[in-house]
């Protein structure tokens, strides 16, 4: 097996990333992870009071090839939140990472939940 096919076949796993007190409501932060393929910039974002209320999503923003997916701007778009990029004002929605201006383009996704006051991914 190859160096490549092992780390393809390496299970994710739940690590800790940040607390909720480094978290700002309706806003992201940009923090690494360890994933099988090795550290990855994340932006995660915090809505407060939605049904869902943590997303991680790529800091890494294509069209500008600058990470900075974090900063953009969250919003919502026929009731789907979204970040707007910074640069180019692409729109991501955060549940899946899909551009809404280019389908071809979607951003990486990972699980985030919340244990207590301890910010959660799976990577």
């Amino acid at each position: 097996m190859s160096t490549a096919t092992a780390a393809k076949t390496m299970t994710q796993t739940w690590q800790t990333l940040c607390t909720r007190a480094d978290l700002v409501p309706f806003s992201g932060v940009a923090a690494w992870v360890e994933t099988p393929e090795g550290p990855a910039q994340v932006a995660v974002f915090y809505l407060p009071g939605h049904a869902q209320e943590l997303y991680a999503i790529d800091h890494h923003d294509p069209f500008s090839n600058a990470n900075v997916i974090a900063r953009g701007i969250v919003g919502d778009l026929k009731g789907q939140p979204v970040v707007a990029s910074p640069i180019y004002k692409q729109h991501f929605r955060l549940e899946d990472g899909q551009c809404l201006e280019d389908e071809s383009v979607t951003l990486r996704t990972w699980k985030v939940s919340f244990k207590g006051d301890e910010v959660w991914i799976e990577a």
